[in-house]
């Protein structure tokens, strides 16, 4: 009985020694959690605004910051930059080792992959971005990989780009022209015509960005093989799978002659490849009529009313059309610098599937940024604009995380994001569609080959030189600068993948 007792009591002091441990270890779990959640994860995520970048972006790192620090335990910093510049900034602060572990590509995925500039984000995606690799789809996924890895992860929009008049619908409307009669880019000289005659001191067509008259956007189906949209090189034209230089087609001749003929018109003006005032601005102060650019979707013209405050609409020059670039132009990336690739990649994901967050993002604060409609739609509070609220980066829509769970502007039908979506599927696609090319081994090249569009392209873009002077003279250079190795490299590479993939 002594020992049965005895036995009892060790039991119960063990019980005891276990449940005060257990405690201790609660207490303390409790007190790491504590820890954690006062000492989270910081990180700085790029984007570019084409809208004015906000003094202040404060108020709306708070509002993100009380979602994200109990959600996933990151802090993060916004740094939105403008739209004239971004690259060059992205590529700076990173190549001096600023801290900056978001941002998004514009059109050169490629180039930041060969420079080791991003890093491989399978795993990441596999263990913190499952919802985004759900939502985006492996088909769309292809486009950010390169040698098997996937590098970037596309902005989920409507990818199928189709160029389009973008226009002041009430002077439209005073010139007794009907959208419906323009079908392409050779009905606009007329409008302008029109334009240029009723209001002599108001530009025809502005540049959509410095240096881009929108004429080559015009052009029909180009796979731009992943390169910088604005500054291609070897491009495929059409169903054929021959690469080429992209300043020897007869489409890019046919169009910057159409540019010299504007600009000698008048319809561009004079400092179109160097000002950096562009359409928006333009448009907003009754000193420009229209631009030409790329959207998806027909009703974008809503936000750049909201943005203007002036009555806008858009009509296509041309078809929708899926290449590669369409879907990698504008891809999320964690460069290869970043200290909490983790941490990253998890806000990158609720960039995609918290709504939330992807709105504060974009529109800012509600009651000050924006005033809602109703559950889908908003509008700049009264008696503001883009240009007066303390923050917007509403035309940077299509740019950041999911589109599909952004407000829509005031004006916007929700059957357009539907559309959208349609055409993501139902689109012309290019036979090179899922490809991205390694430019790795010519770093040397596309250095040398980019200063010489960077002389030439913005003038032949807008107007400014004559093409039957200086197309001849850019051709030569960019031979001399590297341009057949870059063909012939894409080439080869392109060959190996259609093989690769039975195509």
């Amino acid at each position: 009985m002594k020992k049965f007792k005895k036995l009892l009591s060790g039991l119960a002091i063990v019980a005891l020694s276990t449940s005060l441990l257990s405690a201790c270890s609660s207490g303390n779990s409790k007190n790491s959690a504590e820890d954690k959640q006062s000492n989270p994860d910081e990180i700085v995520y790029s984007f570019v605004t084409f809208n004015k970048v906000p003094e202040d972006t404060s108020k709306v790192e708070k509002a993100i910051n009380d979602i994200t620090i109990p959600k996933i335990n990151v802090k993060v910093k916004l740094k939105p930059m403008g739209v004239s510049n971004y690259a060059q900034q992205v590529n700076l602060a990173i190549q001096s080792g600023e801290k900056l572990d978001i941002f998004h590509t514009l059109g050169d995925l490629n180039q930041y992959i060969s420079k080791n500039m991003v890093m491989p984000l399978d795993d990441l995606l596999d263990k913190d971005g499952k919802e985004t690799k759900q939502i985006v789809g492996e088909d769309f996924l292809k486009s950010t990989q390169s040698n098997g890895k996937t590098y970037a992860i596309p902005a989920y929009k409507g990818y199928a780009l189709a160029p389009n008049l973008v226009y002041r619908e009430d002077i439209m409307k005073e010139l007794g022209v009907s959208p419906d009669n323009i079908k392409s880019i050779d009905d606009l000289d007329a409008l302008f015509a029109k334009v240029k005659a009723k209001y002599p001191n108001m530009v025809p067509i502005a540049p959509a960005n410095q240096g881009v008259s929108g004429v080559l956007n015009t052009m029909d189906n180009i796979d731009y093989l992943t390169d910088d949209i604005f500054k291609p090189t070897a491009v495929l034209v059409g169903d054929s799978t021959k690469v080429v230089s992209f300043y020897e087609t007869e489409q890019f001749k046919e169009k910057i002659k159409i540019a010299r003929d504007w600009f000698n018109k008048g319809y561009i003006s004079k400092d179109a490849a160097t000002s950096n005032v562009l359409a928006t601005e333009l448009m907003s102060s009754d000193r420009g009529f229209s631009y030409i650019a790329s959207y998806a979707g027909l009703e974008s013209g809503a936000q750049i009313a909201a943005m203007t405050g002036k009555p806008v609409n858009m009509v296509r020059l041309a078809q929708p059309y899926l290449s590669t670039t369409s879907v990698n132009a504008v891809s999320w990336a964690i460069s290869a610098n970043s200290e909490k690739p983790e941490a990253a990649m998890k806000f990158m994901n609720l960039t995609f599937s918290d709504k939330d967050i992807v709105n504060l993002i974009v529109f800012g604060l509600e009651g000050e940024d924006y005033t809602k409609i109703d559950a889908d739609h908003v509008n700049f509070p009264e008696g503001k604009d883009a240009n007066t609220v303390p923050y917007t980066a509403q035309l940077s829509s299509g740019i950041v995380g999911n589109m599909f769970n952004q407000f829509a502007l005031e004006g916007q039908s929700i059957e357009d994001m539907k559309l959208m979506e349609s055409e993501n599927s139902s689109s012309a696609k290019s036979k090179a569609f899922g490809f991205t090319f390694d430019s790795s081994s010519l770093k040397a090249e596309y250095s040398s080959v980019m200063n010489i569009i960077n002389q030439y392209l913005p003038g032949l873009n807008t107007g400014s030189l004559d093409p039957d002077k200086e197309l001849p003279n850019i051709i030569r250079a960019l031979k001399d600068a590297g341009m057949d190795r870059i063909v012939a490299e894409k080439q080869k590479q392109l060959d190996a993948w259609l093989a690769q993939n039975n195509k």
